[in-house]
């Protein structure tokens, strides 16, 4: 079993709660954690932009992390999401257990 965490830029708090609930209702992740507002400085279209976004930390299993990936970009406002992969080192093996057993049902 290999842990993932996937860090997400959402547009506000109320998409990060919408997206996060359902994906962790689905067993895609076992969890997120929302962060607070960030201001987010960006080229777009030939644009430099500034905003505040919401970034969030999703934990899952390394074989969920791209069915996660692609329910992340349908149901998110961006047309170009935010969405990275960080691979779990070390953990504790009591958490990673918690992931697995979350993700796959057998909890």
């Amino acid at each position: 079993m290999s842990v993932v965490s996937l860090y997400v830029l959402f547009a506000d708090v109320a998409e990060a709660e919408r997206i996060g609930r359902l994906v962790v209702e689905e067993r895609l992740a076992a969890c997120i954690n929302i962060l607070a507002p960030c201001r987010s400085i960006y080229r777009w279209r030939g644009d430099v932009e500034q905003t505040e976004e919401v970034p969030a930390v999703l934990k899952t299993e390394s074989g969920t992390a791209d069915a996660l990936i692609e329910r992340i970009a349908a149901l998110h406002s961006y047309e170009v999401p935010c969405i990275t992969v960080t691979p779990v080192d070390r953990l504790l093996q009591r958490y990673a257990d918690w992931v697995e057993a979350t993700v796959s049902g057998k909890e």
